[in-house]
């Protein structure tokens, strides 16, 4: 593995024909409405709301997860999954409300359509998807896989597994892209390469688990990539 490298905007990897985006704090700025819903969750229980900052913390591991660490240490498992239940209904119906795309996700995407290309994200795959129907994203993604669309999340490598199975591709084959060192961790469990984006919500994090590749936006990455697509009809 490539671990102790020193990521940089200069390295080219080879051999590279499917690309695997992780989802918030990669290509959508979704925390906004993420920590709203929260809040509202929390306000349901009768709970203090939390700092946004605070909660875009918690972003990452999943909305259980999520709804877990914004109720704390003192919240009951009926409190967790009730908290859960109202999140998910009300962050449905307000998911969109102010998440965009982040500057250059638009432009990168067009830039390397003619690579395989997914998403892999621990966010529930429902609204993965209508938010990527949403923003005009879903056209650029052959397969889309949410947290529970297999038995374990992320850093578990079996999303990728089964993505390269998809693709029918070896692991040197595929880049995970993501703003976290959960990202980073998947992609090294499957064998995968690893880029981190320097704008997203997990960023901070990405120097104790140090990717391949460090990008500030994603119109970089197709000058870090060999150029040789796989090429697909229509691309």
């Amino acid at each position: 593995m490539t671990s102790g490298h020193t990521p940089t905007n200069k390295k080219r990897i080879a051999g590279v024909r499917a690309l695997i985006f992780d989802l918030d704090g990669t290509l959508i700025d979704s925390k906004l409405d993420l920590a709203l819903s929260v809040n509202v969750a929390l306000e349901d229980l009768g709970r203090p709301q939390l700092p946004h900052e605070t909660i875009f913390g918690y972003v990452g591991q999943g909305a259980p997860m999520l709804i877990q660490r914004a109720v704390g240490e003192g919240g009951t498992q009926e409190e967790c999954k009730r908290g859960l239940e109202f999140f998910l209904k009300y962050y449905r119906a307000h998911m969109l409300d102010n998440t965009v795309t982040y500057p250059g996700v638009q432009e990168g995407l067009v830039q390397l359509a003619g690579y395989e290309m997914a998403v892999l994200t621990n966010k529930p795959v429902r609204f993965s998807r209508e938010i990527l129907e949403g923003l005009g994203l879903a056209k650029y993604f052959r397969f889309v896989y949410g947290g529970n669309s297999f038995e374990r999340k992320k850093p578990d490598p079996m999303g990728v597994e089964i993505l390269l199975r998809d693709f029918s591709l070896l692991p040197r084959q595929a880049l995970v892209v993501g703003d976290s060192e959960i990202d980073v961790q998947t992609a090294r469990n499957a064998g995968a390469w690893a880029c981190g984006v320097t704008y997203g919500l997990g960023s901070e994090r990405l120097a104790g688990v140090p990717p391949d590749l460090l990008i500030d936006s994603l119109t970089e990455l197709p000058a870090c990539l060999d150029g040789h697509m796989p090429g697909r009809p229509g691309s």
